[in-house]
C-alpha cells in the first residue's frame, strides 16, 4: 500500500486502528492480527533501539533505519511514522521526508513548534515536494481555540489530516464543528488511558479516520520480558510464563506476511 491508501482510510467514514510496530516480528503481528496500518512512534524507538525515554528526539536517520528494516515484514501494509527531529526548516523537511520514503514510510505525524507559522510552512514545502507520504499534522499545546486555529493552518497549508494532542476525545466533535472537512487523527498513548473514550462509530461521525497506539504492544512486550528474565533468576526456566510457541516464532520468521484482513493472516500466540 502507498500513501493514497493512508489518504483514502483518513476520509472512509470509518476508524483504521493503527497499532505501534517496533521490529520486523511486531510487525509481522500486527499484519496477522488483521491491522491495515500501523505506526512506529518516537517513543518506541527511543525504548526498543536507544534505551533511553522518550523526549521528542528520536533522530529521524534512527527512525528512517528501522523503518526500513521493518517494511518488509508489513506486506504492504502503510506504516505511519513520527517526525519529531530533522524538520527545522522547509528544506529540511523535505529531505528528511524523502529519507522517510525512501524508507518505506507512507506517512509521517509531523510535530508543530513553538512558531506556528514556520510549521505551515514546513507543511506546505512537504505537500508540494513529498507528495508519496501522507501528512499528519500534529498540535500540542495551547488553548482549544489555539489548537484550533493551528489545525485550520495546517489543513489550509496541505496537511491530509490534523491530530489535536491532548484534546479529549469528548471534544473532538468541537473541532469537527470548526473545521468541517477536515480529517483527524486521535492517539490514544498509553500515559493519557482513561477518560471518556468515544466508540469508533462516534469517532468516523466526527471525521476520525485513524486512531493510533503507539505503545500498547512495546509495552506489553517488555512487561512479558521482565516477567521471564525475573522468572529465570528465581526459578532457573521461564516454564511459569506464557509464552509463545516456539513453532509459532518459526512460522513468524519464515513465512511472508499475507494480505492483511484476511483469515489466512490471523495467527493464534
Amino acid at each position: 500500500m502507498t500513501a493514497a491508501d493512508l489518504r483514502a482510510m483518513l476520509v472512509a467514514g470509518r476508524v483504521t486502528h493503527a497499532p505501534g510496530v517496533y521490529d520486523p516480528a511486531s510487525a509481522a503481528l500486527a499484519v496477522r492480527a488483521g491491522h491495515r496500518a500501523v505506526h512506529l512512534s518516537g517513543p518506541a524507538v527511543s525504548a526498543t533501539m536507544l534505551g533511553v525515554p522518550d523526549l521528542g528526539y528520536a533522530p529521524a536517520t534512527q527512525i528512517a533505519d528501522r523503518a526500513a528494516v521493518l517494511v518488509p515484514a508489513l506486506g504492504g501494509v502503510p506504516l505511519l511514522a513520527d517526525a519529531d527531529v530533522g524538520y527545522d526548516g522547509a528544506d529540511h523537511a523535505v529531505w528528511t521526508a524523502l529519507a522517510y520514503q525512501r524508507s518505506g514510510i507512507s506517512g509521517l505525524c509531523l510535530d508543530d513548534g513553538e512558531d506556528a507559522g514556520l510549521s505551515a510552512v514546513r507543511i506546505a514545502a512537504l505537500a508540494e515536494g513529498v507528495p508519496g507520504v501522507a501528512l499528519i499534522a500534529r498540535v500540542r499545546g495551547g488553548t482549544l481555540d489555539e489548537i484550533f486555529e493551528r489545525c485550520r493552518a495546517y489543513a489550509v497549508a496541505g496537511a491530509d489530516a490534523v491530530l489535536p494532542v491532548g484534546v479529549p476525545e469528548a471534544d473532538v466533535g468541537k473541532l469537527r464543528a470548526v473545521l468541517p472537512g477536515v480529517p483527524m487523527v486521535v492517539c490514544r498513548s498509553e500515559d493519557e488511558a482513561g477518560g471518556d473514550r468515544l466508540t469508533d462509530a462516534e469517532l468516523a461521525g466526527f471525521g476520525v479516520g485513524l486512531v493510533l497506539h503507539p505503545l500498547a504492544a512495546v509495552l506489553a512486550a517488555l512487561r512479558a520480558a521482565s516477567l521471564a528474565y525475573r522468572a529465570i533468576a528465581e526459578a532457573g526456566d521461564a516454564a511459569r510464563v506464557d509464552r509463545m510457541p516456539p513453532a509459532v516464532l518459526a512460522t513468524l520468521i519464515d513465512r511472508p506476511p499475507a494480505e492483511p484482513g484476511g483469515e489466512t493472516d490471523k495467527i493464534d500466540t
